[in-house]
């Protein structure tokens, strides 16, 4: 499992005093408010970095980093990533997954038949949408719903799914 959580990524810089829009990819935008600390992905390291603003504007959240005075500093990191290490992460509920545990597990029907990777996951307001690459390269969309997931399992890097009649 990946040890950093991705909850935004840098959209432009705001005003000229090194302030960021950040656009969240996480559930709970708000939750950006408790934060006192993210790690920016700089694409060399990951750099640690202090909040010390929080404001939202429209669908963005707004932050101010202690290390950041001018718009100059922020600039070069437009499209990079703002990362929460694991122990940071909203405490998941029963049989609920963070997205990124989720990529690439093997997928297996009821049959223990291998059907491919979990390649995305589609989020649709309704309910999620795993994508399964085939080995011949075809795609299954399966609804993210009990009677279509059976079993998750992260340690051993597999999933086992219901296809209902029909979908394949």
């Amino acid at each position: 499992m990946e040890p950093y959580l991705r909850v935004g990524v840098i959209s432009s810089t705001h005003g000229l005093k090194g302030e960021v829009k950040v656009f969240p990819t996480t559930d709970d935008p708000e939750r950006f408010r408790d934060l006192k600390q993210v790690f920016l992905d700089t694409g060399k390291e990951y750099l640690p970095l202090k909040i010390t603003g929080v404001r939202f504007f429209k669908n963005q959240v707004i932050l101010k980093f202690k290390e950041f005075q001018d718009i100059n500093e922020v600039e070069r990191y437009r499209g990079r990533d703002l990362l929460i290490t694991r122990d940071q992460a909203v405490p998941l509920e029963e049989n609920e997954n963070f997205i990124t545990d989720l990529i690439d597990l093997e997928v297996f029907d009821d049959t223990e038949q291998r059907l491919g990777i979990l390649t995305d996951v589609l989020q649709t307001g309704a309910n999620d949408v795993y994508v399964v690459e085939t080995d011949e390269g075809k795609e299954i969309l399966l609804p993210a719903i009990p009677s279509c997931i059976l079993k998750v399992d992260l340690e051993n890097e597999r999933m086992l799914v219901h296809v209902p009649e029909g979908l394949l």
